[in-house]
């Protein structure tokens, strides 16, 4: 309980305009990040970008990560001093891109070198950081865009910071979106006696369409990873969005040629992306969806974060290079 003198003292801070104002423009810049993690975005690219432009300053980033992850999107985290000292983060890249389910925001503060926000999907700000020192706090933040079962978060949480020793964790139930599969036949209800069956049958048929697409018929049978929504945070998705999306795939197929990307929109398959993305049609706030086609699709996490990039208003960071040009993403 906070004692009378400090609660009277809590908004001192208000009392003048520059603590005031200050106050302000963090709420708004918080507000904003806030949209970014809605859509999908890892929250530690949103605020390296951030810090990057000059935009927030690293006083800034306890607060706002506290208060969107663990506040607002209900993360779950855990904190410890650092019981070893970490030199690569290969088997904590490994594991955690195929955990589609789950995003993970990673705190590590060095107490020469400040606070370094690192998303494992992303290996680049870890080169500032690595290697992370024995005895050092680091926090770990799991969360998830979806509804998943009770527990779940907490246990990633706490399998990152095994992963970060380079030990095994056992994959959960949860940590991947195709086991939401799984979830919907245990909560469906059964049917009443009086409705039929064929009414009941018609429903999971359909929620199997969604979660497990038909394989293309065209090139044998192939795995193919459930759909995955991008949602649209550009206005519209123009033909800037178009092109970036274009060079993304083109990138993930440099990488991986036995796989193939798959995009669907309202249902439909789209075998020509051009036809499909004309000025004005797909707005800000619609989802497409995407699918890996393949014997061992791989980068999955990866690939959905370049394409949630493609679809904002940072599109432009894949445009660079001479036309034709192959980005190395992956």
């Amino acid at each position: 309980m906070i004692t009378a003198s400090i609660r009277n003292n809590q908004l001192n801070l208000l009392a003048r305009k520059a603590g005031y104002n200050l106050a302000l423009r963090h709420f708004r810049t918080a507000q904003e990040f806030a949209g970014g993690v809605g859509d999908g975005f890892n929250l530690a690219d949103v605020l390296n970008n951030a810090l990057n432009e000059e935009k927030i300053e690293e006083f800034q980033i306890r607060p706002v990560v506290n208060i969107l992850l663990a506040e607002k999107f209900g993360y779950s985290f855990k904190s410890q001093n650092l019981k070893e000292k970490v030199e690569s983060i290969d088997n904590l890249i490994k594991v955690i891109e195929s955990w589609s389910n789950i995003q993970v925001v990673l705190v590590y503060t060095d107490a020469n070198d400040g606070v370094h926000l690192l998303n494992p999907e992303d290996p680049e700000p870890w080169k500032a950081a690595l290697p992370l020192s024995q005895d050092e706090c680091i926090v770990c933040y799991a969360g998830s865009l979806e509804d998943v079962r009770p527990g779940v978060l907490e246990d990633a949480a706490a399998d990152v910071c095994s992963l970060l020793y380079g030990r095994k964790v056992r994959n959960k139930a949860g940590y991947r979106a195709t086991e939401n599969l799984k979830q919907f036949f245990e909560d469906e209800k059964k049917p009443e006696a009086d409705e039929p069956v064929a009414a009941q049958t018609g429903l999971i048929a359909e929620k199997l369409a969604e979660l497990i697409p038909a394989a293309p018929t065209a090139g044998g049978s192939k795995k193919l990873t459930a759909k995955i929504a991008v949602n649209v945070t550009n206005e519209l998705f123009h033909n800037g969005n178009v092109e970036a999306w274009k060079r993304i795939i083109e990138s993930y197929k440099l990488k991986h040629p036995a796989l193939d990307v798959l995009i669907w929109y309202e249902g439909e398959r789209i075998n020509d992306i051009n036809a499909l993305f004309k000025w004005g049609k797909v707005k800000h706030g619609v989802p497409i969806m995407y699918s890996v086609a393949g014997d061992n699709p791989t980068d999955i996490s990866k690939l959905r974060k370049y394409l949630f990039e493609g679809a904002s208003q940072r599109f432009e960071a894949f445009l660079h290079g001479a036309p034709g040009t192959i980005l190395q993403l992956f």
